[in-house]
C-alpha cells in the first residue's frame, strides 16, 4: 500500500473488497458498472485536466506556503466583521472535533440532543441581547438575514396595504454597504421598492410597508430609533433592526421599543473572520410572526416517556411542504457556528459579556479622547466601539496605518472609521493613536487620566438584564465547559461514530488535513475587506479553486459567493434572469420544475421573481418527456428555464437528458442543474455535457465541507460563456462579470474559510481520485441495493437496472403490519445508524446514499441491520403496537428499568445484532412527540414546569 495516495485514505473500498462486491452486483468488471449506469452519450471522452494528486503532507506543506503569503494586520475596518478571540476550549472541542463537524442537520431529534441544546442556548442568546420574543437557530450572515426580515415584513402586510400596493421599503442611510447590496439584488423580482435616506427626514407615508435601521450606523453613530419606531407603529409600518450583538451587551436593546425583527451576526462572539466566513447571522422577532420566521427554530417538547426533548420545530422541512408557497428558500442554519458562538456566551456569561463590551468601549474612549486632545474632529454624537473621525490626509495616514501593518477604513480624502474590537490592546491603542500623529506631524502630548467623556447617553444604556438562565453562569472554567460541551457531543450521533447514509446529502469524509488549516492564525483572521495584496494566499487559493470547478464542471466561470445550497439556486436563477433582460428579453419569467425535484428549488424560482410551472414524472421516475414538451410549446415565449438535478431525485441517470436540455434551448430557455447529486458525476460526465448552462456545487455534500450539524454550507455557481457577465459583485470588493448582478450574500467570496477544505479535497485526489471516488460512490450505492433485493423494493432503476450514486427503497407496503417509514427510521437508532433520507422525494420511502468513504465492512453492517429489521416488520402485526419497531428507540432508562412489560427482550431493544455490543450507541430521550411541542412552541431556555404537563 502507497501510504502517501489520499485517494486510499478517503475512498473506502479496497482492491480485495472488489471481486466480492462486483459479484454481488452482477457484473465482472467496475468498467461494466459504470457502462450500465450512465448513458454513453454524456460520459467523459478524455480525464479531469486536472493535475495528479498530492500526498497529505504535501498538502499541508503547500498550505502552510500559501498562508505565508496573507498579510495578517491588526484590522480596524469594522462594517460588520471584526477580529475576535475564539477561547482554545472551543476551538478544540468543536471546530476541531469531529463529533461536532461531522453530524448532520437534526432531523432524527432522538440522536441530536446535543446541538439542539446547544442551539437552544443560541437562541435563548439572540432573544435576550435582542429584547425580541423568539429567535431562530441561525441564518447566512447579516445581510442575509436582513434580506430575510425585509421579505417577512413584505409577506406580512396588512390587507389594506396589499390592495394599495404598498411596496416600498425604507432603508437607513446608516446601512452596511453589503447589506444594501443585497437588499438590491433582493428587492427587484419581488417587486418591492427601496427607498434609502435619513430616518428624521423621514414622511411614514401608507405607500411604505417597513424599515431597515443600523444600530450602530455603519461609521459608528448609536442613535436612539424610540420615535421613529412609534411613529413607524402608527403608521402601521413594520420596522427591522441590523444591530451589533456585542453593543446590545450595553445599548438598549431594539426589542425594548417594539421593533418587529432584529437580524445581525454573531461573528465576534469568537467566530474567526475567515475572509467573511462562514458565520452564524441572527434572526429575532415576535412570537406572533412565529409562522413566517425564515430557516429553522429550535424548540421545546417531551418524549414518549414525557421527559423534556429538544427537535426542530414549526418548519422542519417546510420548502418540501410549501414549495412555492414557502416562507423563504433558506432552509439551513449555521449550525456550527452557531454552536460555537453560544458556548460563547456560555463561557464567558452575562458578567463575562459585560467586561468584553466595557473593554471594547472603555478603548474606545480612550482613543477619542487622545485624538481630540491632539486636534482630531470626532463625528459621532454617541458611540459603541467604532468612530468616524476627520484628517487632513486620509492617503498619508493610510500610508503610515499600513506601514505599521494596520487597516483602517478610509470613507473619502478627510475621513476615516475606525473600529475597535475584543483583541486590541493598550499598546494596539497606543499604536493606532501614533499612525495618526505621525501622519500629521503632530508630538504627543502628556494627557492626565482623566475620566473619560460619556459616549452612549443614559437613555440609551441597557438597564434589563440578560442571559440569566442557569446554563449561562454555571461552565465559566475550562474544566467546567470542557466536560459539558462532552457531556451533549455523546447525544449526538456524527460520522465518527458510524456511516450516515442520507440520500442527496453526501455525507463523505471530511479529511483531518483538509480542516487542519482552519484552526491557522493567517487564514482565520484575514478580514474580508482587506486590499488584495494582504490577502494573496487567499486570492490564490479561491481563483485555483473556482479553476478547478470549472474543469469538474465543464463550465466557463465560477462565483464561490453562495454561502448555501439554495443560495446558489437563487443566484444561478438571478444569472439567467439578468441574462434575458441584457437580450432583451425580460419577459421570460417561466420557470419548469419537475414534480420530484428539491423544495427549495421552486421557492428560489419564486424569490427570483420567476413563475413556477410544475412538471409530471413518469412511472420510472424520469421527466415525463410528453408532459414537459406539452408545457415548453405552452409557455415558448415566456420560458426563462428549467431546473433539473441531475441524477434525478430518484437516483437514475436519465437518457434522454440532452434531448430535454435541447428542447429547453431551442425555445429559449437556459437550464440551471442543480448540483444536490453531483457525486455520481465528477469526473465521468459533467453539467456542461449534458446541455445545463448553470449549476450550483454543494461543497458540504460532493466536496467534502462537513455538514457541521446543519452548516456551514457553500454553493457556488459555475456557468457557461453567456452567463459569465453576469456573475454577482460586491460593493466593497468588486468581483464576478462585467455586468454583474448585486450581491448574493455578505462577503465577497462568501464563506472563505471553509474552500481551503474544498481546494484541499481537489489537490489531494487529483485527476483519478476524483474519478475513482465517484465510482466507488456508484459502486457503493449499487452494492447496498443488491444486497437488499428481495428483502425491499428498490423503486427506481436505470434503464440497465443500475441505480446512480443513491436509491429509494419502498417502505409503504409494511403498512399492511402496521409499519411506518419513520419506525423503521428510529428503529435504525437502535442499530447505532442514522436513518437515510425519510419520505423525499417519494412519501413512504428511504432514501440511502453510501458515499466512497464507506468500507465493505460498514455497508455490511448497515445491510445487516436492515435486513434485520425486516425480519422484525415481518413479526409486526397491524394490531399489536407494543413492538420493537414501534418502541423505538429504547434508551438506557427504558432498558435498565425494574420494570419490563413489553412482548420482546431487552436484549433484542438494545443489542438486535452481535456488533453492537462492542460499539453501542444510546440516544438519550425516546420518540418525541412533535405535534405537542408545535401546540405549545418553547424557543428559548426555561425552567421545565414552564412548558411540561403535569
Amino acid at each position: 500500500m502507497n501510504t502517501e495516495v489520499f485517494a486510499a485514505r478517503h475512498i473506502g473500498i479496497t482492491e480485495r473488497d472488489l471481486p466480492h462486491m462486483l459479484e454481488t452486483i452482477g457484473v465482472e468488471s467496475m468498467e461494466q458498472l459504470i457502462y450500465e449506469t450512465i448513458p454513453d452519450d454524456i460520459k467523459l471522452k478524455k480525464p479531469l485536466d486536472l493535475p495528479e494528486g498530492i500526498s497529505e503532507h504535501e498538502f499541508l506543506s503547500h498550505l502552510n506556503s500559501l498562508a505565508k503569503k496573507n498579510k495578517v494586520f491588526k484590522t480596524y475596518i469594522g462594517l460588520g466583521y471584526h477580529e475576535s478571540l475564539t477561547p482554545s476550549v472551543i476551538k478544540r472541542n468543536i471546530l476541531e472535533n469531529p463529533g461536532w463537524y461531522t453530524a448532520y442537520t437534526p432531523y432524527q431529534a432522538e440522536i441530536a440532543q446535543g446541538r439542539l441544546e446547544a442551539l437552544l442556548n443560541f437562541q435563548t442568546m439572540v432573544a435576550d441581547l435582542t429584547g425580541m420574543e423568539i429567535a431562530n437557530a441561525s441564518l447566512l450572515d447579516e445581510s442575509t438575514a436582513a434580506a430575510e426580515a425585509m421579505n417577512m415584513l413584505f409577506e406580512l402586510r396588512n390587507r389594506q396595504q396589499k390592495k394599495s400596493g404598498a411596496v416600498k421599503f425604507f432603508v437607513s442611510e446608516e446601512i452596511l454597504p453589503q447589506t444594501l447590496s443585497l437588499l438590491e439584488t433582493r428587492a427587484i423580482p419581488l417587486g418591492i421598492e427601496l427607498v434609502i435616506g435619513d430616518h428624521e427626514k423621514f414622511d411614514f407615508s401608507e405607500e411604505f410597508y417597513g424599515a431597515l435601521l443600523q444600530y450602530p450606523g455603519k461609521h459608528g453613530q448609536v442613535n436612539d430609533y424610540a420615535s421613529f419606531v412609534e411613529k413607524a407603529k402608527e403608521n402601521e409600518i413594520k420596522v427591522a433592526v441590523a444591530a451589533d450583538i456585542l453593543s446590545l451587551v450595553l445599548l438598549t436593546p431594539p426589542g425594548e421599543w417594539g421593533v418587529d425583527a432584529v437580524v445581525g451576526t454573531t461573528q465576534r462572539f469568537g467566530i474567526p473572520l475567515g475572509y467573511g466566513g462562514p458565520h452564524a447571522a441572527f434572526f429575532a422577532t415576535k412570537e406572533e410572526y412565529k409562522r413566517s420566521i425564515p430557516g429553522r427554530i429550535i424548540g421545546i417538547t417531551k418524549d414518549t416517556d414525557g421527559n423534556p426533548a429538544l427537535r426542530m420545530a414549526l418548519q422542519t422541512r417546510e420548502q418540501h411542504i410549501k414549495r412555492d408557497k414557502a416562507t423563504s428558500n433558506i432552509c439551513t442554519a449555521q449550525v456550527l457556528l452557531a454552536v460555537m458562538a453560544g458556548m460563547y456566551a456560555v463561557y464567558h456569561g452575562p458578567e463575562g459579556l459585560k467586561y468584553i463590551a466595557n473593554k471594547v468601549h472603555n478603548n474606545t474612549k480612550k482613543l477619542v479622547s487622545v485624538l481630540e486632545a491632539h486636534g482630531f474632529e470626532q463625528m459621532n454624537s454617541a458611540y459603541f466601539d467604532t468612530v468616524e473621525v476627520k484628517v487632513k490626509n486620509s492617503s498619508k495616514l493610510k500610508q503610515v496605518a499600513e506601514s505599521k501593518g494596520i487597516n483602517l477604513h478610509y470613507i473619502d480624502e478627510n475621513t476615516v472609521s475606525i473600529s475597535l474590537n475584543e483583541a486590541v490592546s493598550n499598546t494596539d491603542v497606543e499604536t493606532l493613536i501614533s499612525c495618526f500623529l505621525e501622519s500629521h506631524d503632530l508630538d504627543e502630548k502628556q494627557l492626565s487620566d482623566a475620566q473619560l467623556d460619556e459616549a452612549i447617553p443614559t437613555n440609551l444604556q441597557r438597564q434589563a438584564p440578560f442571559m440569566e438562565h442557569e446554563v449561562f453562569n454555571s461552565y465559566h472554567s475550562e474544566t467546567e465547559l470542557m466536560r459539558y460541551i462532552k457531556k451533549l457531543e455523546r447525544k449526538d450521533l456524527a460520522l465518527n461514530q458510524s456511516m450516515i447514509s442520507l440520500g442527496s446529502c453526501t455525507m463523505k469524509l471530511n479529511a483531518a488535513s483538509e480542516m487542519l488549516p482552519l484552526s491557522w492564525g493567517e487564514w482565520g483572521n484575514i478580514h474580508p475587506f482587506v486590499p488584495l495584496n494582504q490577502a494573496e494566499g487567499y486570492q490564490e487559493v479561491l481563483k485555483s479553486l473556482e479553476e478547478q470547478l470549472n474543469v469538474i464542471t465543464g463550465f466557463s466561470a465560477t462565483s464561490l459567493q453562495p454561502n448555501s445550497g439554495a443560495q446558489g439556486e437563487y443566484a444561478g436563477l438571478m444569472v439567467i434572469r439578468a441574462y434575458h433582460e441584457s437580450r432583451g428579453e425580460g419577459h421570460r419569467n417561466i420557470c419548469l420544475i419537475p414534480a420530484s425535484a428539491h423544495g427549495t428549488n421552486p421557492a428560489s424560482a419564486v424569490m427570483a421573481g420567476m413563475k413556477v410551472v410544475v412538471t409530471k414524472t413518469d412511472e420510472k421516475g424520469n421527466i415525463d418527456l410528453n408532459d414537459l414538451e406539452e408545457k415548453v410549446n405552452q409557455h415558448a415565449e415566456n420560458l426563462a428555464a428549467l431546473m433539473v438535478t441531475y441524477p434525478s431525485t430518484h437516483g437514475v441517470f436519465e437518457s434522454s437528458i440532452k434531448q430535454i436540455t435541447k428542447l429547453i434551448h431551442d425555445n429559449g430557455g437556459q437550464v440551471y442543474m442543480d448540483g444536490a447529486n453531483m457525486n455520481a458525476q465528477v469526473g465521468l460526465t459533467n453539467p456542461a455535457t449534458i446541455g445545463a448552462d448553470v449549476c450550483h456545487l454543494n461543497l458540504h455534500k460532493t466536496f467534502a465541507i462537513p455538514h457541521g450539524g446543519g452548516g456551514p454550507g457553500v454553493g457556488p455557481i459555475c456557468v457557461a460563456e453567456q452567463l459569465k457577465p453576469f456573475l454577482p459583485t460586491n460593493p466593497v470588493i468588486p468581483t464576478g462579470g462585467e455586468s454583474a448582478i448585486t450581491a448574493i450574500s455578505s462577503a465577497p467570496w462568501g464563506s472563505s474559510l471553509v474552500c481551503l477544505i474544498s481546494y484541499g479535497y481537489i489537490k489531494m485526489l487529483g485527476s483519478e481520485g476524483l474519478t475513482n471516488a465517484t465510482k466507488a460512490a456508484i459502486l457503493n450505492a449499487n452494492y447496498i441495493k443488491d444486497r437488499l433485493k428481495g428483502k425491499f423494493d428498490v423503486l427506481y432503476a436505470g434503464e440497465r437496472g443500475r441505480a446512480a450514486h443513491e436509491m429509494i427503497i419502498d417502505c409503504r407496503p409494511f403498512k399492511a403490519n402496521g409499519i411506518e417509514v419513520t419506525d423503521i427510521a428510529k428503529r435504525l437508532i437502535d442499530y447505532g445508524f442514522h436513518a437515510p433520507t425519510v419520505s423525499f422525494p417519494v412519501a413512504g420511502t428511504l432514501m440511502i446514499e453510501p458515499t466512497e468513504s464507506e468500507s465493505r465492512s460498514e455497508l455490511d453492517r448497515f445491510c445487516n441491520a436492515l435486513l434485520s429489521i425486516r425480519t422484525e416488520i415481518d413479526e409486526a402485526t397491524s394490531d399489536e403496537t407494543d413492538n420493537v419497531l414501534k418502541n423505538a428507540p429504547h434508551t438506557l432508562a427504558m432498558v435498565t428499568s425494574d420494570s419490563w412489560e413489553h412482548p420482546y427482550s431487552r436484549e433484542k431493544a438494545a443489542f438486535p445484532l452481535p456488533y453492537i455490543a462492542e460499539n453501542k450507541f444510546w440516544p438519550s430521550i425516546r420518540r418525541t412527540d412533535e405535534a405537542f411541542g408545535d401546540r405549545n412552541l418553547m424557543c428559548t431556555c426555561a425552567p421545565i414546569e414552564d412548558y411540561i404537563e403535569a
